[in-house]
């Protein structure tokens, strides 16, 4: 009995991948275009879960019962003529918020206040940070109905407010940056932006919300605020329902306020956006889905076209083993071996390139998840349909030059030409 007849799965494998190597240029080129496939749907499908942690975090951060008040909507969709709209608003003045609080005062558990300004840079001593400070300007509710829990010290107080006292209440990690080694910061003096502030208080750690760091953070008096940094800054209002019960209650009553405090007649719209937990997933689904489209249509494209480049050089690749084929052939090489063999080829093209792009898409998504201060991210899900897709390319578009191959006759493959 012939030990040729038969040729085992791991021979046909390690047969592949000696004809692969031989043209490694080739090979190369052709799973880089799947590599780029599959690198744009895993890299934006990995971007996409960090949104979506970041969100989460997000939302704890702003509480199951609060809502804000913002000149501008979460996120802003389409050309100049959509965001010169928000733009042309009306700031939301601390009168206008003051105004807004004695009318809501006895129907909101907590109403804080909060202007903010980023890059800022804070110093003591020799010590100081990068330009990364968020400068916020709050008012004695700004703790309370943000979520924010002091671990020393004390918070701002109504007097503060009163007579724009030059105090500041730290955030953990901004105290850990100037002040290391667990000193002491209470009552000593630091600057930011050349402007000095007695430390008060230091806040519990809070972790990241929307990619944005809420301990690396000085928080003064939002008078001072206005009188020393920018007197023209819009405000953000935040306030907390009593309950989930009156949290959709509230928010009618907060509209209408601020209608009132906004000097806005019946037939006027609202200038003023409400940010709540469920506009900002809906801001960010609209966002996925648009990504997520754009995403889709690239990887569908880049892998018809690695497909076709796959097929293309499996039949370059017959064509110039045609007297390779036809001696297989004549010493007893079934059909199935040789087709196995080509087919393999083309799924361990497909595949290389399918574990290239998975790797570098993992890679890129990562770099927007540590940007979001969020841990690793490995979307399963989207890894497994991605080889299976590899699988499918290498196999469709294999299978021709594969069937080509094994039906060659081994005399006309043998013929000299």
């Amino acid at each position: 009995m012939s030990r040729n007849k038969t040729i085992q799965p791991r021979d046909v494998f390690l047969q592949a991948l000696s004809s692969l190597a031989v043209n490694r240029l080739r090979s190369w080129l052709t799973t880089m275009g799947v590599a780029v496939g599959v690198f744009s749907i895993i890299a934006v499908m990995t971007a996409l879960d960090a949104i979506d942690k970041s969100v989460e975090s997000g939302l704890t951060s702003l509480g199951a019962n609060t809502f804000q008040i913002q000149k501008y909507p979460a996120t802003v969709f389409g050309g100049g003529h959509s965001r010169n709209r928000y733009a042309n608003r009306e700031d939301i003045t601390y009168k206008q918020g003051l105004f807004f609080r004695k009318i809501m005062e006895s129907k909101a558990r907590n109403i804080g206040f909060i202007i903010t300004s980023a890059a800022n840079q804070a110093r003591y001593a020799n010590r100081s940070t990068n330009p990364d400070v968020t400068m916020t300007g709050g008012d004695e509710n700004f703790a309370p109905a943000n979520g924010f829990i002091l671990r020393t010290g004390r918070n701002l107080s109504g007097s503060d407010i009163q007579y724009a006292r030059n105090i500041a209440v730290l955030g953990g990690e901004l105290a850990e940056k100037l002040f290391p080694a667990g000193e002491n910061p209470l009552n000593k003096t630091i600057r930011v932006n050349g402007q000095v502030y007695t430390v008060a208080g230091v806040f519990e750690k809070k972790g990241a919300a929307f990619g944005q760091s809420q301990d690396n953070i000085v928080v003064i008096p939002i008078t001072r605020y206005l009188d020393h940094i920018n007197e023209k800054s819009t405000l953000s209002i935040t306030i907390e329902a009593f309950s989930q019960e009156e949290y959709r209650k509230t928010i009618d009553q907060a509209v209408g306020a601020m209608r009132l405090a906004r000097g806005l007649t019946i037939q006027e719209p609202n200038d003023f956006e409400i940010r709540t937990n469920d506009s900002l997933i809906d801001s960010f689904r609209d966002i996925q889905r648009i990504i997520s489209i754009g995403a889709f249509i690239i990887s569908f494209m880049a892998l018809l076209t690695a497909g076709v480049g796959i097929m293309n050089i499996m039949l370059v690749s017959v064509t110039e083993r045609t007297r390779e084929i036809g001696i297989r052939k004549s010493i007893g090489a079934p059909r199935t071996s040789i087709r196995n063999q080509f087919l393999l080829e083309a799924l361990t093209l497909s595949l290389t390139g399918g574990f290239i792009g998975i790797i570098a898409g993992i890679g890129a998504g990562n770099i927007i998840a540590a940007n979001l201060n969020l841990p690793l991210i490995f979307p399963l899900l989207w890894i497994s349909v991605s080889l299976v897709v590899c699988s499918i390319i290498g196999m469709a578009f294999g299978i021709f030059p594969a069937w080509k191959a094994a039906g060659l006759d081994p005399v006309e493959a043998l013929r000299p030409k």
